[in-house]
């Protein structure tokens, strides 16, 4: 696979291909999921999704391309990356300036626009099985995580 994730990475679990956020079809089962800055970038971000009401990381992954998951996860990890981006803001700054300000929900899709996460995913037998993978997969020292709870 990638040289983006490490063997011992790899090894942890099936992770599926990568795909665009917004082109995901994760399935709506609990698992476990990898982020990455565009579509060779490093791995930079790991989240994960129980049951969600039948949802699963269907669900999760949906909420970001809709605007409305700002906050907690991957949506405030490219947030605070964006906003730390002097062009990025200055984009923002300027619609505001013009007469155009956006809504929070669309500073939040830009920001995923800026971001151009792909993903992966890694499906789990249930919600504590995922809990389980993700610390896992958090204690690698060998990436440079984006995940504020690490």
């Amino acid at each position: 696979m990638e040289n983006t994730r490490s063997q011992e990475l790899l090894a942890m679990a099936d992770w599926s291909d990568w795909v665009p956020l917004g082109g995901s079809e994760a399935p709506r089962l609990p698992g476990v999921y990898l982020a990455r800055r565009g579509a060779a970038g490093p791995v930079v971000y790991l989240g994960m999704a129980g049951e969600r009401s039948g949802q699963g990381l269907h669900g999760r992954l949906r909420r970001y391309t809709s605007g409305k998951a700002l906050a907690p996860g991957l949506g405030v990890a490219v947030f605070d990356r964006a906003l730390a981006d002097a062009g990025w803001l200055r984009e923002r700054l300027l619609e505001v300036e013009t007469g155009q300000p956006m809504r929070a929900t669309d500073w939040g899709k830009a920001a995923l626009a800026w971001a151009e996460p792909h993903v992966c995913w890694a499906v789990t037998q249930n919600g504590n099985a995922a809990v389980v993978l993700e610390k896992k997969v958090l204690a690698l020292e060998t990436i440079d995580w984006w995940n504020r709870d690490r």
